[in-house]
């Protein structure tokens, strides 16, 4: 991929085509999603502390409130977080707001068959898998980008390499939304036409993750202000 790829084109930062938003916490708050955490599913007994991923992290704002919310539900267990993004710009600037230790970025393409870089990551901590891992409204740019099968792939990597997923799909609406923008910069998502999951996507999502792990859904939230639902899966 280079790197002029993922600039927003035609000058319209909502004309992107990989959800890297400049700015995007700005119009949605990390509190937001915070408040829509539940705080009685976690029951983390784990004497050598937490350790997180959060996939498409932007510039790190929700990771750094995510990291403050596990601290304070670890009552003082070790907590770690990691955050990953495909833009290095983003990475670039959420590394230089990072104030704490415990959290880190790297710029990496969860959709790479490079399973190194997770491995490598979770052997600091002496780990097999992480406890969490956090995929916030990042599902329709995999799918856009990769269609089905791609998004199927997504979903098998990011629920093996965790005791927990939480996740929040796109509905079908972003879609046209987001398809909508891309046009009027004069782009176009390739795969958009061929997509057979459609309408009914964010249940195809909960279906791929049940049919195709170990994982059993926990919790679903209610809809945000924006239209989307969280949903809590963890290692049965």
């Amino acid at each position: 991929m280079e790197e002029q790829d993922l600039n927003f084109k035609k000058g319209n930062p909502g004309a992107v085509q990989f959800g890297n938003f400049i700015n995007y916490y700005q119009f949605h708050p990390p509190e937001k999603r915070i408040s829509m955490l539940p705080k009685d599913i976690w029951n983390f007994q784990n004497c050598d502390g937490l350790y997180a991923l959060d996939v498409g992290c932007n510039s790190g704002d929700l990771t750094a409130s995510l990291y403050e919310y596990l601290s304070n539900l670890m009552h003082g267990e070790k907590v770690n977080i990691l955050g990953i993004d495909i833009d290095p710009i983003l990475i670039q600037r959420a590394s230089e707001k990072n104030s704490s230790d415990n959290v880190s970025f790297k710029c990496f393409d969860i959709m790479t068959e490079d399973k190194d870089f997770v491995q490598k990551e979770l052997e600091v901590f002496n780990r097999e898998k992480f406890d969490i891992v956090f995929c916030f409204s990042i599902t329709m740019w995999i799918h856009l980008n990769h269609g089905d099968e791609g998004l199927k792939r997504f979903l098998k990597r990011v629920s093996s390499i965790t005791n927990m997923l939480v996740i929040e799909p796109q509905p079908w609406k972003c879609y046209k939304t987001a398809v909508k923008r891309y046009k009027l910069s004069k782009n176009e998502f390739p795969r958009f036409k061929e997509l057979q999951f459609r309408e009914t996507i964010e249940t195809d999502i909960e279906s791929i993750i049940l049919l195709n792990s170990d994982l059993k859904k926990v919790e679903e939230s209610e809809r945000t202000e924006w239209g989307r639902k969280l949903l809590f899966f963890k290692k049965s």
